[in-house]
């Protein structure tokens, strides 16, 4: 019995130099799940501190095992009637998550949903959309090997550009679903796109032309889609600019 108790008396003190402040009563922890172990995935932490909880408070992380499980996590963390901003109050349908290749090498972000986009629940749909897909085909893909997702989630008034608020309540969810994507490459389409992920004020002309490094991945700024139905005359730039980033998947 003394060898027991002093065996016992060394394994706690062994957590305890771990940081190990308890142990769970749930028989779900002594379960060994093969799916959790035999995984090449390397794992995401979706989310460390859930609502509600402060740093004194143990956290509930969860894992992801592949890039679909961490963005179904956004999408799941999001909501389904979001209302961290004023957007909630202003006629917007639904959210507007993301659509695509969870493994994607190459990841299109645009401003915000347009009406056609509110009423279907997908990004680029519309007329922009439309253009947005030939572009890509012009790359040599198919829209749904690529990942198109927005800054904004939910669809401003009118169309309005989106105000401060509404970019920080939407922003650190498209940077999860970056981080879950881990693309190769990013194409900013538009300004309001490019300005917000590169944290700048220069306008797309002066942006684009040059590849930045941002969370990994190659960015790439081009005019947006509904820019060019207006203004065809750039189509050969935003061409060049796509032809840029299309090298660098190499």
């Amino acid at each position: 019995m003394p060898d027991d108790i002093d065996q016992l008396d060394e394994h706690l003190r062994f957590f305890g130099e771990l940081g190990v402040a308890g142990v769970s009563r749930d028989p779900a922890w002594r379960r060994r799940g093969d799916t959790l172990i035999a995984t090449a995935t390397p794992a995401t932490v979706t989310d460390e501190f859930p609502p509600g909880s402060t740093d004194s408070e143990p956290a509930i992380v969860h894992v992801a095992r592949n890039a679909e499980e961490a963005l179904q996590a956004v999408r799941t963390d999001i909501g389904e009637d979001c209302s961290r901003c004023k957007l909630h109050k202003l006629g917007r349908r639904q959210i507007v998550f993301g659509v695509g290749n969870p493994d994607a090498d190459l990841m299109f972000v645009g401003e915000a949903p347009g009406a056609d986009e509110d009423e279907q629940g997908i990004p680029f749909v519309g007329r922009a959309g439309q253009l947005l897909t030939k572009m890509i085909a012009a790359m040599g893909f198919e829209r749904d090997q690529v990942y198109i997702a927005n800054v904004i989630k939910c669809r401003p008034p009118q169309n309005r550009p989106p105000e401060t608020d509404e970019i920080g309540s939407c922003q650190p969810f498209l940077y999860r679903q970056i981080d879950a994507v881990r693309p190769r490459v990013i194409v900013a389409l538009g300004s309001f796109a490019a300005r917000t992920l590169l944290q700048t004020e220069q306008s797309i002309s002066r942006l684009r032309g040059t590849v930045y490094d941002f969370r990994g991945a190659k960015l790439v700024p081009t005019f947006h889609p509904s820019y060019l139905l207006r203004s065809p005359d750039r189509k050969r730039d935003a061409w060049n600019d796509l032809k840029t980033a299309r090298a660098l998947l190499g």
